[in-house]
This record gives structure tokens, C-alpha cells and sequence, in this order.
């Protein structure tokens, strides 16, 4: 398929970005495989046992015996162990998968951590843990299962989160490592895009996972911290609020991610994918980050030399619309030609300048 690349144009080029049309399997083709970091509970444990019951191969990463052990009894998964931090363990599954001798469709990218600590208070061990699995980890498992997903003209799934675009107190390191993550799928969709390999981000709200309680553990195993200097009260009020909700459990952490893994199906085998999967399981959810992204982008155009006026970027919201919607394709190409044109004539304001 093709796609206008908005943001890499403004930024760099004039041109539309093409990408491939991948079709779905049909039934006389081969079982397609896909690996999954991150398998062992939540968002990555609810999509691999949703591909795998669609008839779907799963590769289901994970580090602990316990876990791989579970994985394997389920009906087309293979639990692999896989530590994204350790690029031994990472190397060790790629020549498992190749001697498994089923190709690689895709792999999706959602192993991860969270840490919340106020950035001055916050020692630089736990932004380098953040950044070693957050964004790192994607980097080289994406890089060693590169050839696979060439082969097969596959697809990359990266799983993103609303905080790619939000950010708040307490979630600055987090939410630094999914703004880079945002950025490292820009790019890579732009270089892969040349050898027939399609990448998609999935945008998680606040839905159930244990990340969180991970997070809860090792913040009250962590006996030897010592106390923030400017922020202790706060420091006090999450250690608490964490106890309650390890007490809890996850049952009572939100929603079941049941969405997020149909999006990330969706991003591996729909015909027509989309570069971004917004995701989340309430309303304002959706406000929130549309708000952000839209008061950026106004404070960006306000106020200097080279500014667009509200109409201008009204004009150009109405001309990706019917894109965004489905309703106009690039794979077109008179929509194509059309929408190159507007960009063209839109963005160096020749139309302005003619009139």
C-alpha cells in the first residue's frame, strides 16, 4: 500500500512514501509465523494466544522456565526463550527459528518496563534500564530477525504506548523511551519500506497488564533507596499506592488488552494496514492524546516566519482525510498524483503565491 508520510515530507522531502501491498494468506498457503518478545502476560501473552487460535504460528518470548514451560502447552506456540537485553539469547532464537524452517512473517516488538520517578530525583541506572529494554531491546531484535522478515516481505509490529505522545510527572524516563520509540518506527518504515517490509506502531491506553505491578515490585524490593530530596512526600505516596495494588492483583488493573491484540492482527494481516493503531479503553483516553498532538502541532505553526494560516491547515487535514478514513487510497494512482500535487503546491505555498 501506499501512504503519504506527512511528517517525513514537512520534514525532509515533497515526496509520497510508498509501501507494499502484502495479500493474506489463503488457504493452500503455508502456516505464517511470528515471534512475539515479551509473551509471557499481558498485551504480549494476549496476542499470542489470539493469533495462535486464529491458526497463526507463535514464537512466544520469555525469559523464565516457569513461563516457557506454561507457553508450550498451548496449540501453535513455541516458547523461545529471549531476554531482549542479551543479544546471545536474541541470536539463539534467531537460528532456532531458521531451523524451524517456517519463514518469518513478522515479529512484535512489546517486551518492556516501566519505570515513574521524578527526573531530578532519579538515578541515570534506572533511564539506562528503560532505554536498554524500551528501545535498545527493539533495536536488536529487530536487526537480528531483519534477514527473516526480508525473505518473507514481512511485517514489524512495534508496540508503542499513548505516552509516545503524552508525558506527565513521574513518567518523563518512560515516557522518553516511546517518544523514541515513536521516532526509531518513523525511520525504520521509511528504510524497510525499500525492501517490501511494512512497520506499524500499536498506540496502547491504559489497559490491564502486569508491567505496572512489575514496576510495584521492584520499587518496595528496593530496601537500600534513599529519599528524594525534593519529592519524598510523592515518593511515599506511590510506595503505597503500590502495595495496594499488588494487593489487588491485575485483575484489578483495567481492561483486558483483548483490543490491542486484535490491533496488532490487524497490523500483521490486514491487506491494507495502517501506520498507527491508536488503542484505548476509554473516550477521554482518545482526548488526551488527540489534544496533545494537535496543541503541539498548533504551537509548532504559531507565531514565525513561515507560519500557515488556520484555513491552511484545515485545507490539509481535509485532503489526508479521506486517506485516514479509507476512503482514497495511494496504492490509487490518480489519488496518488493528486494528493503529490497538493502536497507540492500546499506545503511551498505555490497555489498562494499563483493567486
Amino acid at each position: 500500500m501506499k501512504r503519504l508520510g506527512l511528517l517525513a515530507a514537512l520534514a525532509f522531502t515533497f515526496s509520497v512514501m510508498v509501501f507494499p501491498s502484502h495479500v493474506l494468506a489463503d488457504e493452500v498457503e503455508p502456516q505464517k509465523a511470528v515471534l512475539i518478545t515479551g509473551a509471557s502476560t499481558g498485551i504480549g501473552r494476549n496476542a499470542a494466544e489470539r493469533l495462535a487460535a486464529a491458526g497463526y504460528f507463535v514464537y512466544a518470548g520469555a525469559r523464565k522456565a516457569a513461563d516457557l514451560e506454561e507457553l508450550n502447552k498451548i496449540d501453535n506456540i513455541m516458547a523461545v526463550r529471549l531476554d531482549v537485553t542479551r543479544q546471545e539469547e536474541i541470536d539463539a532464537a534467531v537460528a532456532l527459528i531458521r531451523k524451524e524452517g517456517r519463514g518469518l512473517w513478522g515479529i512484535v516488538n512489546n517486551a518492556g518496563v516501566n519505570v515513574v520517578a521524578p527526573l531530578i530525583e532519579a538515578d541515570v541506572s534506572e533511564l539506562e534500564f528503560l532505554f536498554d529494554v524500551n528501545l535498545y531491546g527493539v533495536f536488536r531484535v529487530t536487526k537480528a530477525f531483519a534477514p527473516l522478515l526480508v525473505e518473507s516481505k514481512g511485517r514489524i509490529v512495534n508496540i508503542s504506548s499513548i505516552s509516545g505522545f503524552l508525558s506527565g510527572r513521574g513518567y518523563g524516563m518512560y515516557s522518553a523511551s516511546k517518544h523514541a520509540l515513536e521516532a526509531y518506527t518513523d525511520s525504520l518504515s521509511n528504510e524497510m519500506e525499500e525492501l517490501d517490509v511494512f512497520v506499524a506502531a500499536i498506540e496502547p491506553g491504559n489497559f490491564a497488564s502486569d508491567i505496572g505491578l512489575t514496576r510495584c515490585k521492584r520499587r518496595l524490593a528496593d530496601t537500600d533507596a534513599k529519599p528524594y530530596v525534593y519529592f519524598e512526600e510523592r515518593r511515599q505516596q506511590l510506595l503505597a499506592r503500590c502495595r495496594e495494588r499488588l494487593e489487588a492483583g491485575v485483575e484489578n488493573e483495567g481492561t483486558p488488552p483483548d483490543a490491542v491484540a486484535a490491533a496488532i492482527e490487524r497490523a500483521l494481516f490486514d491487506e491494507n494496514p495502517k501506520d498507527r493503531y491508536l488503542v484505548v479503553p476509554r473516550q477521554v483516553e482518545a482526548g488526551w492524546t488527540m489534544a496533545k498532538v494537535m496543541e503541539e502541532m498548533l504551537s509548532l505553526n504559531a507565531r514565525h516566519d513561515h507560519s500557515y494560516t488556520r484555513d491552511e491547515l484545515i485545507e490539509l487535514m481535509d485532503a489526508f482525510w479521506p486517506f485516514a478514513v479509507g476512503e482514497k487510497s495511494f496504492d490509487d494512482e490518480a489519488s496518488d498524483a493528486e494528493m503529490r500535487a497538493f502536497f507540492q503546491s500546499w506545503a511551498t505555498r505555490q497555489g498562494k503565491a499563483a493567486e
